[in-house]
Order: structure tokens, then C-alpha cells, then sequence
């Protein structure tokens, strides 16, 4: 069963509609997708009122092909596809896949692929959650953004600790 769309739910929840802080380098964003993201995703220029007016719609079609796809958690255990999920929009698809490798234990490419996907089947889900989310927590520490978001940051990984750590969602 693939558990995307209450996954997404959940980490739309913390993303939000539209806004532009100064202090986020990524600009201008909608539903968590990026003045950047948006751009490459339609392969054109995209203004900050195309962000704007993204939709639901076109957001979750680039959320499934670029974060959830791109680190393959439809083959992951629930819960830990929550947690990859979400680091991957946070952090990128290859820092999520760091976090879900170091957390394993498994050789560190920055690719979701058999290996790892073997060594997360073998591993407990809430142990490797529970890792994920502190390396993510270290992570976040040491951005220099951390004393704009790090509390919204810290919020949002503990609400995706305490859904995934039950395996949901």
C-alpha cells in the first residue's frame, strides 16, 4: 500500500502555505516548494507570484517524484518512510539518505538503494527513527539559520518522531 498521501498530509501540516521570511535562503515558497525547486521542476524562470499561486495539486506531484520517489520510500518501513520524507524536504533527498544510512549503519552514498533498503527491513523502525531524528536535530544545530527556525524546526521534528516512531503517519 502506498502511504504517500498521509504522509504528505502530515508534512504539508508544517510546510505551510506561502511565504517569503528574509531570513530563509530559500526565497520565496509554497507548500514547502522553493522559488528554486519550482523553477527547475517546470524547467523555466518562475516569478514569486508563480510560487505564489502554485497549487495543491502540482505541489504533491513534485513532492512524490522529487523527495518521496527519489528516496524510494514507498520501500521503506512505515514510519521511517515519515522520517526520511520529511528530512528529505527539509534537507534534500541525499542528506535524507545520509541520515537513513548512518542511522543503519550501512555504507554512506547518499543513494537509497538495495543495500540499504536491506539493511532498514533488518533494523528495528523506531530504533532507526529515533536515530534519524537525532542526527537530524545535529544537523539543524549547527545551520546558521538555527536561531531564526531552530525552534520551528525542533517542533516539526518532534511531531514527525512522535507519528513515526508508532510506525504512522
Amino acid at each position: 500500500m502506498d502511504r504517500f498521501e498521509t504522509v504528505l498530509a502530515h508534512v504539508l501540516h508544517w510546510e505551510g502555505g506561502f511565504s517569503d521570511h528574509p531570513a530563509d535562503p530559500g526565497g520565496a515558497t509554497n507548500y514547502g516548494i522553493t522559488h528554486g525547486v519550482l523553477a527547475q521542476w517546470r524547467g523555466q524562470p518562475v516569478s514569486r507570484e508563480d510560487v505564489r499561486a502554485l497549487t495543491l495539486a502540482e505541489a504533491g506531484a513534485i513532492y512524490r517524484a522529487r523527495y518521496w520517489d527519489a528516496c524510494r520510500c514507498s520501500d521503506l518501513p512505515p514510519g521511517v518512510d515519515l522520517m526520511v520524507f520529511d528530512a528529505a524536504v527539509n534537507h534534500g533527498p541525499r542528506q535524507a539518505a545520509l541520515f537513513l544510512q548512518r542511522a543503519l549503519g550501512a555504507a554512506d552514498d547518499g543513494v537509497i538503494g538495495p543495500r540499504t533498503l536491506a539493511a532498514a527491513a533488518r533494523q528495528d523502525a523506531g530504533q532507526t527513527v529515533c536515530e534519524i531524528a537525532a542526527r537530524r536535530m545535529v544537523f539543524y544545530a549547527r545551520l546558521n539559520t538555527f536561531p531564526s527556525f531552530g525552534l520551528g524546526w525542533a517542533r516539526r521534528l518532534m511531531s514527525v518522531l512522535a507519528q513515526a516512531a508508532g510506525g504512522g503517519a
